[in-house]
Parts: C-alpha cells; structure tokens; sequence
C-alpha cells in the first residue's frame, strides 16, 4: 500500500493514508484526501482558496481514474461548488460520459446534490481587485464586458502564483492503483481555460498493470506531451519507473514557446516503488508519501531533471496578491 501526493496535499494526506490502512480501496482514500485540500483556504491553488480567473471568478477542474477498470470522470471549469473532485468521480459512477465543463458541470453538480460554496475568498476578491484597479483602464472598466481578454491574460499570468495542483496517487491493499486532481488552475487565467489536471492522460492517468502518473505545473506542456499517459506506456514497455519518468522528461525538449519550467511529474508503479521529479524546478519542491511501516506521511524532496534553462525574474502578480502591510 502507499499513498503519494504533491505539497499542496498535507491537509488532506493524513485522512488518505488512515483509509488505505483500513483496508479500504484507493480511490476513496484519494478522494477523501483532496476533500480536505479543496476545503482549505490556505491552499491558494485548489477549491475554495484558488486565485480567480480574469473575470474574478474561481473555476475548478478535477479528475478520478480507476486503474483496474480504466474508467475515468472529469470536470472543468465548475463554478459555486466546493468538491470538484467528488463530482468528477459521480460523473464516472453515473454518466455514459467521462467529461463535463462549465454550466453543464455546474448541472449535474446540482443534480446530485454536491455541496455549494462562494469559492472566492475575501483575500483573493481583493487581490484581484487591486489588480484590476491597476491594469485596467478607467474607461475598460465601464465597459468590461467587451474588453478583449487576451492581451490582459498574457501580461497577467504567471505559472509560478496559483499554478499548482492537489494530485494523490494510491495503491491499495487489493492491488488497485487509482489517481485523482484537483485544481483552481492558473491565477488570473482566460475564463474557460481548461488545466492539465481533469484531462486524462495529461495531468493523471493509472493503469493498475503498470503504474500512475499525475502532474502538477504548468498544465499547457502536460497536455502537449500527453505526459501522464506516456510515464504509464514507458512502464509497460519495460523501462523501470526512473526511466519512464526521464523519457517523459525528454519528450518536453522538443516543445516550443510556454513554460517547461516547474512542471512536476508524481508517479508510483505496481510493486509499490514511487518517484517525484520536477523538470527544470526548483530545488525546494517538495511531496508527501505514505506506506505501511510509517507513523505518518512523510514530506520529501524530490530529484530535478533539466531539459532547458528556465525562466527567472519576479512575479508581476505579486503586488496583487500580497495582503497590504
């Protein structure tokens, strides 16, 4: 048995492991884990403390897979409810389908009763009211409705604020390995933009033959090298679960334009082993796992691989949202 999660997750990774070492099966572990992220406003990527889009409003994207039966469920872009990741796994227990977005996600939320929530916090409401105060023009500002997006989102996002992700991995007492995420996504995004995390085979994917992945980072280059799958393929041709995590890592050289620059692959295999590599990270990442023999989960760092140099300079994001002295 084991869980693994990324450092978004120490609110949650305790309740994970304590479930998994009751004998119960890994995705309700995970779930109940990324609950009590979601729930934390402290936690500025994820559910109810996730910095706002540019219109000042928090979207979620989640994602559950099932490694034994490959089925999957996900949401993105939900707004007003505050466990995204418990909605994804009744749109695999319930639906035909494996992906719902905006106000059709938001539909079946109500339908099965998840819990509503304001998930703009008054700190991130001012945060995005400062910057907007900053950035746009008096004259925008009466007409924002029809103010082009585009060129705001270029100057205002950066990976580094808000970019992060709630992912657990867990192999469990039967041998089942299952995956989940939970994400608010990039602080001050384009309204609508869809994570790595909810998309499967991009941000997670698990196959209890062989292993799983999930990514946290820049979602963007994830999805353009299909990352968490291909960690998954490399295991089952035959490469050890180092080396498939080096060849996803080599996959990303050949991308140009975005941010390679922080993206963190988290994987387990099916004998147990676990890894956490950062490409072109930074030194101080950190993650959280847990296995039998442990009185509690444990915070380690992880190895770094750098396939190119990575961008440095400061945040012009955090002027916003630094509460005032």
């Amino acid at each position: 048995m084991i869980v693994l999660a990324n450092s978004e997750a120490a609110g949650g990774i305790s309740a994970a492991a304590a479930i998994l070492a009751e004998g119960k099966p890994a995705l309700d572990a995970i779930e109940a884990g990324i609950r009590l992220v979601e729930a934390d406003e402290t936690v500025r990527s994820v559910g109810r403390g996730g910095w706002p889009n540019l219109l000042g409003e928090v979207e979620l994207d989640a994602c559950v897979m099932d490694g034994t039966s490959l089925r999957c469920g996900a949401v993105g872009a939900l707004k007003g409810f505050l466990h995204p990741v418990s909605v994804a796994r009744q749109v695999m227990e319930l639906l035909p389908h494996v992906f719902l977005v905006g106000d059709g996600a938001a539909r079946f939320a109500a339908e099965i009763g998840a819990e509503r929530a304001d998930t703009l916090t008054a700190d991130s409401r001012r945060a995005w009211r400062a910057w907007f105060e900053h950035e746009v023009s008096a004259s925008d500002r009466h007409a924002w409705a029809s103010v082009p997006l585009a060129p705001l989102c270029r100057a205002a996002i950066d990976p580094r604020i808000g970019g992060d992700t709630a992912v657990f991995l867990a192999l469990d007492q039967a041998g089942d390995i299952a995956v989940a995420t939970s994400t608010s996504g990039w602080g001050w995004k384009y309204p609508g933009r869809l994570s790595d995390s909810p998309i499967v085979g991009a941000g997670c994917y698990s196959d209890t033959r062989y292993g799983a992945c999930a990514c946290t980072g820049t979602g963007e280059m994830a999805i353009r090298a299909g990352t968490a799958r291909a960690v998954v393929l490399y295991m089952k041709m035959g490469l050890s679960l180092t080396e498939a995590l080096h060849e996803a890592a080599e996959d990303m050289r050949p991308l140009k334009g975005g941010l390679i620059h922080g993206v963190a692959m988290h994987a387990i295999d099916r004998d147990g082993n676990y890894k956490v590599v950062s490409v072109n990270g930074l030194p101080t990442y950190r993650y959280w796992v847990w296995e039998p023999g442990m009185t509690e989960p444990q915070s380690r760092g992880v190895d770094n691989i750098v396939v190119t140099a990575p961008r440095l300079g400061p945040s012009p994001l955090l002027r916003y949202m630094e509460p005032p002295e």
